[in-house]
């Protein structure tokens, strides 16, 4: 029989790698924030450690039912009473059982390894290749009879074939039926000698028949004779027949004998093997009879229990019992007993000298021929120890090292435990982060030492001053979080929390060294603030950073109103960033013309959203959102790329001259240090446009930074052949700087001046001093927000030609500007 199958049971360095992606799986929604090192990292190791004590756990309990089930087969296979082998293609014999080699005489390790054609005789071990090759090659159920040489001996065998499930062995059962060939060739010989017999009688018969016709009744009565004659040599045949059985029936009873003493050594043999494995067990056995008294304990059960095999026998195992389980518990127990025939699981029993003990147990119910209980198996293993060390992982898993409180695992169930209990009870709870101030200074000019010895005092304070049913927890460093449950109001809260502030700021002395520290708390209410545990955390965090750029000592309430705006802020910006990927965002262009000579001098590009739902939307309904996000960038990027385009398109279309299009560039675009590169990278990918029909519009003049970088800027911009035009000029308090330093071509004057200058006398003033200053320095002027024929008249009187506005025509798309454009005509009062 083969070695037990290899224990599949992972090594320790799988074990350690499949403990690593458990605990990382499970961490990955409670992200630790836990800043002492060493804590951390023993901590991981504990819990690492247990994870790979509970899969060791498992695959002892899956190995030890294999071992069990390879057990059961081995002894079937071992003890049969008709020998197997197990043979490869070529007849080599790989396995035979005990009975097996007694068939051929031989010792088993003398077998295994040689050709089984060895035992056969050489006319017949034709007939086994083929029907080994045809157990191999068909399948299925193969058989055979042939003669084997077993030494001197001449035995005839039955070969019964069937491949494995492996396809690599194929079992056979082989019979010795030399007696039954012995019985079979008698009575062939007694059957030809009765039929040589009678043909003799019949041919005495017929020459006496011939030879005298007339003594016929003597022929008669010799033929009497003969029939008598031969009757009683049909029962001589008979009779040796019957004596031929006899002998079968004697050798058959010979052979049941010889069986049966072999039987009787094995049964020997396996209740030797059997009081060895009871007696060195390492599990505790106990046997009891059918009523439950003790019958046999092994040495591992005394040992385990402390009591003697003496003290054991004819006592109930009741002796055990620990009190610790109930009435129900045994109850369940025996149900399944008698239900299922066994009971598996774990138990707490008293050993003789009082000590309470952890045991796996397995019940076991033993039936008779009859299926009738006779005896119970109880196997029992001591797993205290484990217990014990199970126990301590989870204290370190669930509280923290140096202050015993609860850790950040542990305050996570309590919390959502709180929770559940307010939201059934309408009340609040409150999440306090306190946060020391000042402890890094003392671990900084004390050390470590004085600190830890800080931490334990402060923290004892502070878990004294909590109400009953309070839960205060470190969650690393000088970092504390406590649970206030049960608030009737919200202001419940804030005794507790100022309660809090003053022990955390009372002196402590530590070696003599008088420390004086405070505390930074911030507070978030539940269900005001309805999150989950991790937000509710993150609020309290937040808040307490609001307490500690206040000034320290103090605490702050989380502020959910903010807080919406900002998730509001977070979701608008994710929706453009989605109209942004899926091409959602259009341009849309308004002309700009020369009022007296009814010329089009171009297109000022305006950027506009194709919302899936909501229509056409304009600029303030989004840009505002991205106005300090780096999306920005991408989107005036997206701007200049879409306007290099169209402006491809409307040459190739055949408008000329072509038109050239303005594009608004916000401030912290145009402060980039890569903007002339990426600008020059956009019109090289467009070599059919020339750069002078693109104008950059610069946007928030008062929002420039450094104005130097940005003349720098927009020269080495200018250097690609693009212009630059001041766009809002007169809304910056620094517009005259930006008009002397800024190399834009053109100025554009706002169109809150223009659209009321008509009315106001100031903005009228604006206009016209703006436009005295771009004469004056040599800049041409164009003016926005021209709504009505007479807006263009004063511009023109005012000597501003230049203009665009909702009186000459609103933003169009594209498809529009050709037919637009060949179809406008000024105002004939503007030919001034």
């Amino acid at each position: 029989m083969k070695t037990p199958p290899k224990s599949t049971m992972l090594s320790t360095k799988e074990l350690r790698k499949l403990a690593e992606a458990q605990l990382k799986k499970q961490a990955t929604s409670k992200q630790s924030d836990v800043s002492d090192y060493a804590a951390k990292k023993m901590l991981h190791e504990l819990q690492v450690h247990q994870i790979e004590l509970e899969m060791q756990n498992e695959e002892l309990k899956q190995a030890r039912i294999t071992e069990k089930l390879h057990y059961r087969y081995t002894e079937l296979f071992e003890f049969a009473p008709i020998a197997y082998f197990a043979f490869d293609q070529k007849g080599i014999i790989n396995q035979v059982n005990r009975r097996g080699a007694s068939l051929l005489g031989l010792e088993r390790n003398n077998v295994v390894g040689k050709l089984f054609s060895n035992y056969i005789t050489a006319q017949d071990r034709d007939i086994f290749k083929c029907c080994l090759a045809k157990a191999f090659g068909d399948g299925g159920i193969q058989s055979c009879e042939i003669l084997g040489q077993i030494g001197n001996k001449t035995l005839w065998l039955d070969i019964e074939a069937n491949l494995g499930i492996t396809g690599t062995d194929c079992l056979f059962v082989v019979i010795d039926i030399t007696d039954r060939k012995k019985a079979e060739e008698s009575q062939k010989l007694a059957n030809k000698e009765k039929e040589k017999r009678a043909n003799e009688l019949a041919l005495a018969n017929i020459e006496l028949a011939f030879q005298n016709k007339e003594k016929d009744k003597r022929a008669d009565e010799l033929i009497l004779a003969n029939e008598e004659k031969e009757k009683r040599a049909n029962e001589l045949v008979l009779a040796n027949i019957e004596l031929a059985f006899q002998n079968k029936e004697k050798d058959k009873r010979a052979d049941e004998l010889t069986l049966a003493n072999e039987e009787k050594e094995k049964r020997a043999n396996e209740l030797a093997l059997a009081a060895k494995v009871f007696t060195h067990a390492r599990e505790g056995i106990m046997i009891t009879d059918a009523k439950g008294n003790i019958i046999e304990v092994n040495d591992t059960f005394s040992d385990t229990t402390g009591y003697s095999r003496q003290e054991c026998i004819g006592n109930k195992p009741r002796i055990l019992q620990s009190g610790w389980q109930s009435p129900k518990f045994f109850a369940d127990m025996w149900q399944s007993i008698l239900k299922d025939g066994y009971w598996s699981g774990e138990i707490w029993n008293r050993r003789k000298n009082g000590e309470m003990y952890a045991e796996i147990k397995t019940i076991s119910a033993v039936h008779d021929e009859h299926g009738i209980t006779t005896h119970y198996v109880v196997l029992g293993n001591d797993i205290t120890p484990m217990k014990e060390h199970q126990n301590q992982l989870e204290h370190i898993a669930h509280y923290d090292i140096l202050t015993n409180l609860p850790n950040r695992v542990l305050l996570a169930d309590r919390l959502s435990q709180a929770m559940l209990q307010c939201s059934r009870h309408k009340q609040y709870l409150a999440v306090v982060f306190i946060d020391l101030d000042g402890f890094k200074a003392v671990n900084d000019s004390y050390g470590h030492d004085v600190g830890d010895e800080l931490l334990i005092a402060i923290s004892v304070r502070m878990k004294n001053v909590l109400r009953e049913g309070d839960t205060l927890s470190r969650i690393g460093g000088d970092e504390f979080v406590a649970v206030l449950a049960g608030l009737a109001t919200v202001e419940d809260c804030e005794p507790v929390v100022e309660r809090l502030l003053l022990a955390a700021s009372d002196p402590v002395t530590v070696s003599d060294v008088v420390l004086n520290i405070s505390a930074s708390i911030g507070v978030t209410l539940y269900p005001q603030d309805n999150s989950d545990t991790d937000l509710l955390m993150r609020h309290a965090d937040q808040a307490m950073y609001v307490a500690k750029a206040s000034g320290k000592n103090r605490y702050h309430l989380f502020d959910t109103v903010q807080d919406d705006a900002v998730k509001v802020q977070r979701e608008s910006l994710k929706v453009i960033r989605n109209a942004l990927d899926t091409h959602q965002f259009v341009l849309h262009y308004q002309p700009k013309v020369n009022m007296r000579t009814g010329l089009v001098i171009g297109v000022e590009a305006l950027i506009r959203w194709q919302h899936p739902e909501r229509g056409l939307l304009n600029p303030i309904e989004f840009l505002p959102v991205i106005e300090n996000n780096p999306m920005m960038i991408e989107v005036g990027e997206w701007v200049i790329d879409s306007a290099l385009t169209q402006i491809s398109q409307w040459q190739a279309m055949g408008l000329k001259p072509p038109l050239s299009i303005s594009v608004n560039i916000a401030a912290v675009q145009l402060q980039q240090p890569d903007f002339t590169q990426m600008l020059t990278t956009l019109l090289a990918a467009h070599p059919d446009v020339e750069p002078r029909y693109l104008e950059l519009e610069v946007l928030e003049t008062s929002a420039l930074d450094d104005v130097q970088h940005v003349s720098n800027t927009m020269n080495a911009c200018m250097a690609l052949g693009v212009s630059f035009a001041l766009d809002d000029f007169g809304t910056g308090y620094s517009s005259l700087t930006y008009l002397r330093r800024l190399p834009a071509s053109l100025i554009k004057i706002d169109q809150s001046f223009v659209r009321d200058m008509l009315d106001d006398t100031d903005d009228l003033a604006i206009v016209e001093g703006v436009i005295a200053l771009a004469k004056s320095f040599k800049r041409d002027v164009i003016a926005e927000g021209v709504e009505t024929i007479d807006h263009g008249i004063t511009l023109l009187q005012l000597g501003c030609d230049l203009a665009q506005g909702y009186g000459i025509a609103r933003p169009m798309p594209a498809s529009d500007i050709l037919a637009w454009v060949n179809e406008w005509k000024p105002d004939v009062r503007w030919h001034v």
